[in-house]
């Protein structure tokens, strides 16, 4: 670090003596966040939908299914006003969920398993209230040209001031599949493809794989040569965060400008092994981790452990720290 920089704040933590550094009261624009909430959803039992071909012949020969994987490829909001109450508005969600499959098909004297990679899709819907105040603007911005008119910024997020619904969403947990039996005949034309909005499903054709097993010449969704006798329907763990925030402007407290305090560090063609100098052996790879590595691993296996007996009564075997 240079010797202008070192006597300077840098971002992390901070003490009492910092805060006697403050330097200036800045005016920002940023976005404000008015209410938030958090969910911790079960998607139990949810329907799969598919839109490719050979895919009903393999499940109905199938005699199992997991699910490997699950994914968020998309999400809808849609933000409304909550009639005769001020400031709240409803936020309607929709998630679409990817997920990859293993089908456990007869064969022979044992049988084998199917992968369908990323070739289901599950629909989830949810509804909330948040507050997100009064008021709303119309936001122009341009950007200077020399010896010119500014040309003007024309964004659909900078045109007004109403609230933004943003959600936040970790990778689902896949907790189950199953496979469900249905009437043997096709529901009144409807497919699966029917129920996938359109720019999804374009979406999901780019990323379409091959179906190892399947007949390619077997008509797809459902009505055609092979009609469906069963569904796959999966149960799914979400944890998402869903806001509402407005742009504001923000008087806040300022040390200094934030000046980068390293140096860029980068390999050259001349000397490459400059870079992986500096990484660290990956001993972890080679040997994981304990569970007492883990933070709160220990305590997570102690409440597990207590199981209630047949008499009612509880036991809690003892795990040394």
């Amino acid at each position: 670090m240079s010797c202008d920089l070192k006597h300077k704040i840098v971002p992390g933590l901070i003490d009492e003596r910092d805060l006697r550094r403050i330097r200036e009261a800045v005016c920002v624009q940023v976005e404000k966040i008015y209410d938030s909430c958090r969910e911790k959803d079960c998607i139990e039992d949810a329907r799969v939908l598919f839109w490719q071909k050979g895919i009903n012949d393999l499940i109905n020969r199938a005699i199992n299914v997991k699910c490997r994987r699950a994914e968020v490829l998309d999400v809808y909001a849609d933000t409304e006003p909550v009639p005769f109450k001020r400031g709240f508005y409803t936020v309607d969600v929709k998630y679409f969920i990817r997920v990859t499959l293993d089908f456990f098909v007869p064969e022979g004297q044992g049988g084998r398993i199917v992968t369908v990679p990323r070739q289901g899709l599950v629909m989830f819907d949810k509804k909330v209230i948040l507050f997100g105040s009064e008021g709303g603007i119309k936001i122009f911005k341009s950007h200077y040209e020399e010896h010119g008119v500014d040309h003007k910024i024309k964004t659909k997020l900078q045109q007004d001031n109403l609230p933004i619904s943003k959600i936040e969403v970790a990778e689902p947990i896949c907790l189950n599949a199953k496979l469900r039996g249905i009437a043997d005949k096709c529901v009144a034309g409807l497919s699966d493809v029917d129920q996938i909005p359109h720019a999804i499903l374009s979406g999901l054709a780019k990323g379409e794989a091959l179906l190892e097993g399947a007949d390619d010449e077997v008509e797809a969704l459902g009505c055609g040569t092979i009609l469906p006798t069963r569904r796959v329907v999966v149960s799914i763990g979400l944890f998402s965060i869903i806001k509402l925030v407005r742009f504001v402007q923000l008087l806040i407290p300022a040390f200094d400008f934030c000046y980068p305090v390293k140096e860029c560090v980068a390999a050259t063609d001349e000397n490459p092994c400059e870079l992986f100098d500096n990484i660290g052996f990956p001993f972890d790879e080679f040997y994981p981790p304990q569970i007492f590595d883990f933070p709160g691993a220990i305590e997570t296996e102690r409440k597990s452990c207590c199981r209630v007996l047949n008499d009612g009564s509880q036991a809690e075997a003892s795990i040394e720290g």
